[in-house]
């Protein structure tokens, strides 16, 4: 039975599929959309920072005035639920404590990311991890956490890593060699050292729009830095198994036609260097000119197969593929972001199955310098002036004891600290290092060494 059926069977027994969702933004707001036409899913509450915001989400998304209520206690949002209604409140633990079967989080914030993400598994709920930047610095932890509950913990179906991941399990369970899996975006070198302050420049967004329009200056800087690249690849490897390159993300100049030309292995006169890796792809060359064919909103993977039959059958049936016929791509040109997390919802309620979740500590994120750090510089985190993300191995990160993105925010330099250097946990003095976030990391990091030894 597919899922649109087995919401349309609870629809008809009054027992959807009961959703929370935490923080309102541009993700939320998609989904708030779509959940407003979806049988079988009620859509119970909405906690954000502020209810003004809370309630911008559901007007954008033209959900009814009549059906919205302002709450403060879980009980409150039980009882607009019970009538019909969809509660907005500022309390996000009074969301989580209400009846729900899901929580999803996207606040995009990867400490109260965490701290809802335990807290709805302690309360039962299944979790939809949208908050990619928690997943790339504790996912492996977590979703331990979440197995111990007995609560399913899933990436979000529309966003990037979560789609890779399908492809993935499609191309091993067909007995295919997953070559290389990743995404599309748009890469230049110098993007690197983009801060809040040059970055809509490099959009071309003009004032009047930055001024006119909802633009998060801190959220296209990740984007445009490889920040958001190297979160989201490092989040598909701990799910898949794929393990980083050495050098981390090469962002090779790459359309839709040169994927299996590119993406394969040095030794086949490809650009890896290793198999079942991640890369991601540019829809720009060096040169700044757009890339034939580009796969910039899109995900892909290079596969190949160890029997010549197969390879020939690629041919066949009008696959397009490398000079020798070997490797070959499959990819979708899109991703739809918070329209399409209806999927990841009704499989993580209704089947319990996860739509990618991370089970090894294999890839890792580090902070590198986007300028000359002097000593007493405060970071300023994933988006900022100061630095960048970087994907790594999670055995060299270990190994060179590499300070992750997702705790520079607050830290303290201590050294001087060239530009594009990787930071070291000992070359900055930690924001609050007693608090939960670092505390887990900590864990997550003692946990692979003593696995490793």
């Amino acid at each position: 039975m597919n899922l649109h059926e087995q919401l349309s069977d609870r629809a008809a027994c009054g027992q959807p599929v009961r959703v929370g969702l935490i923080g309102a933004g541009k993700f939320a707001t998609m989904y708030v959309a779509q959940a407003l036409h979806t049988n079988g899913v009620q859509l119970v509450g909405v906690a954000d920072l502020t209810l003004q915001r809370a309630r911008a989400a559901l007007n954008r998304a033209r959900w009814p005035a009549a059906l919205i209520r302002e709450a403060t206690t879980s009980d409150q949002i039980n009882d607009a639920a019970a009538h019909g209604q969809i509660a907005i409140c500022e309390d996000a633990m009074a969301v989580i404590g209400a009846d729900l079967d899901v929580i999803v989080e996207c606040t995009g914030v990867p400490e109260v990311a965490v701290v809802h993400s335990l807290d709805a598994m302690d309360a039962g709920h299944h979790l939809v991890m949208v908050s990619v930047e928690a997943d790339a610095l504790l996912g492996p932890l977590l979703q331990r956490r979440a197995q111990r509950a007995g609560v399913v913990t899933s990436m979000a179906w529309g966003d990037q890593p979560a789609i890779a991941c399908a492809m993935v399990d499609w191309a091993r369970t067909c007995g295919f060699q997953v070559v290389a899996a990743g995404k599309g975006t748009k890469y230049l070198p110098h993007y690197h050292h983009v801060t809040p302050e040059t970055v809509f420049e490099h959009y071309g967004f003009s004032r009047e729009q930055v001024a006119q329009g909802d633009f998060n200056a801190t959220m296209f800087t990740s984007f445009l830095d490889g920040s958001k690249s190297a979160i989201e690849m490092a989040a598909v490897s701990n799910a898949t198994g794929l393990i980083p390159q050495d050098e981390g993300l090469h962002f090779p100049p790459a359309g839709i036609d040169d994927l299996p030309e590119v993406l394969k292995p040095e030794a086949d006169g490809g650009i890896l260097t290793r198999t079942g890796t991640v890369e991601v792809v540019s829809s720009v060359h060096r040169d700044g000119s757009a890339v034939q064919g580009d796969l910039r909103w899109g995900v892909y993977i290079t596969i190949t197969s160890r029997q010549p039959y197969v390879a020939g059958c690629f041919a066949e049936y009008g696959m397009q593929t490398d000079r020798s016929g070997r490797f070959t791509a499959m990819y979708r040109p899109y991703h739809l972001v918070g329209l399409e997390l209806g999927w990841t919802v009704a499989a993580v309620a209704l089947n319990r199955q996860a739509t990618g979740t991370a089970r090894q500590f294999i890839a890792d994120v580090g902070a590198a310098a986007k300028q000359d750090l002097p000593a007493g510089r405060v970071l300023d985190g994933e988006g900022g002036m100061c630095v960048y993300g970087k994907l790594l191995p999670a055995t060299t990160s270990l190994a060179g004891n590499v300070l992750p993105l997702g705790l520079a925010a607050g830290a303290r330099v201590l050294e001087p600290i060239g530009r594009d250097k990787i930071l070291r946990y000992d070359q900055v003095e930690l924001d609050r290092p007693e608090r939960q976030l670092v505390m887990l990391r900590r864990e997550l990091e003692q946990e692979a060494r003593t696995q490793a030894s």
